[in-house]
């Protein structure tokens, strides 16, 4: 496990990253270049050793439900590598839905959804570029390859299809 020195080093030395000191001697670093809404890719180091990092674009981590991992017992090489996946899916363009074709497509599916819990809250799925994006108002919340996938994260989540 690296030490909090180390964890910290090793952000320092992204030159894209800034420091922001908080409470209880914890530190976050912000991409202030990034694309999105979420700036913040390492969130609350902690001299104890527990820091998160932001991986909610992306595939293959486990996180929690605001898109972190857990890098406490992360390796230099882990992390590193980790931190460029973050860093380049925050600097990711995600263009608005493309304007719909002239042209009929057969069994095309709805270019946008909305979906919504029983507190009423809402959220928009849509396809762009090959992907399932699902928004909560402008922030992108998460991303899926298949409208099945995303489909059943909203199902287990409480949300149902409102309009499409």
């Amino acid at each position: 496990m690296l030490t909090f020195e180390q964890k910290m080093a090793i952000l320092d030395s992204y030159p894209q990253l800034e420091r922001k000191d908080v409470s209880l001697g914890r530190v976050n670093y912000h991409f202030e270049g990034s694309r999105h809404e979420k700036k913040t890719v390492a969130s609350h180091l902690h001299p104890n050793g527990n820091g998160f990092v932001y991986a909610g674009l992306l595939r293959g981590y486990e996180t929690d439900n605001k898109g972190l991992v857990n890098i406490r017992d992360y390796s230099e090489a882990e992390l590193r590598e980790l931190l460029d996946a973050s860093i380049a899916s925050l600097s990711a363009y995600i263009p608005e839905a493309p304007a719909p074709s002239k042209r009929k497509k057969k069994a095309a599916p709805a270019a946008e959804t909305i979906w919504a819990n029983p507190e009423g809250n809402q959220l928009s799925l849509r396809f762009e570029e090959d992907l399932w994006y699902l928004y909560a108002g402008i922030q992108l919340e998460m991303a899926f390859e298949t409208v099945g996938e995303a489909e059943e994260y909203l199902a287990e989540e409480g949300f149902s299809l409102v309009q499409e």
